[in-house]
């Protein structure tokens, strides 16, 4: 991805920041999270902002939303996974537990992996 530097109003960058938090973003994540919102709205007049903001809080029913609306409830569903999928070590979470995984190599053949034994 390229990143193009530019200014920002220092309030709605600190807005970004605390905003961010919530969902594990940097403030820069987030302005580019409320710019692709923003453009798939502006290109939609008739989307409800509020019912996508009830479907996403899980207090409002995809099904009874537009395509449109859908379309933007599906992006957001997809970057949370991305940034959840990128956010995952589970060798390390399993590490730390002492519990045993399977994992394959550069092949695809399973290896077991158990940290209580040490690898050899």
């Amino acid at each position: 991805m390229t990143t193009t530097p530019m200014r920002i109003d220092q309030e709605l960058f600190d807005e970004a920041r605390v905003a961010g938090r919530r969902d594990s973003r940097s403030a820069a994540q987030q302005i580019d999270h409320w710019a692709r919102i923003g453009r798939e709205l502006d290109s939609a007049p008739s989307v409800s902002r509020r019912d996508i903001r009830r479907v996403l809080a899980g207090d409002g029913s995809y099904d009874d939303l537009s395509e449109r609306e859908q379309a933007i409830v599906r992006a957001e569903w997809e970057e949370r996974i991305e940034e959840r999928i990128a956010g995952l070590d589970l060798e390390a979470e399993f590490t730390a537990s002492g519990r045993a995984w399977t994992d394959a190599d550069a092949a695809g053949e399973p290896i077991a992996r158990d940290p209580r034994q040490h690898d050899s």
